[in-house]
């Protein structure tokens, strides 16, 4: 999904009322799947749009994603990919990605 694809999806949640999220990756170190300015739209029907990576390190932006829904305040995650779980689930990165998650309304 390119930017303009990417913030016109925010702009018709937005106009439709409905409720998401936005995930930006906003610091990384070390080997990271995906960037600085990296984006990911999560909807609270658990559908996604784009990416930040995979893995149980999305599924932890995923689940902070809902919160942030649910309650309306922002929150920023460290997505710690150097951990041995994310090891044995294939995640091999091994960096570290802050990720900042706002609420879409």
């Amino acid at each position: 999904m390119n930017n303009i694809d990417f913030f016109e999806e925010v702009m018709s949640i937005r106009k439709q009322r409905q409720k998401a999220a936005m995930a930006t990756i906003i610091r990384t170190k070390g080997s990271t799947p995906r960037k600085i300015g990296t984006k990911m739209i999560i909807y609270p029907d658990y559908k996604l749009q784009g990416t930040i990576g995979g893995g149980c390190g999305e599924g932890e932006v995923i689940e902070k994603a809902l919160f942030v829904i649910e309650t309306a305040k922002p929150q920023q995650l460290k997505v710690d990919l150097t951990d041995g779980l994310f090891y044995e689930d294939g995640g091999i990165c091994g960096g570290i990605m802050d990720v900042f998650i706002e609420p879409i309304f």
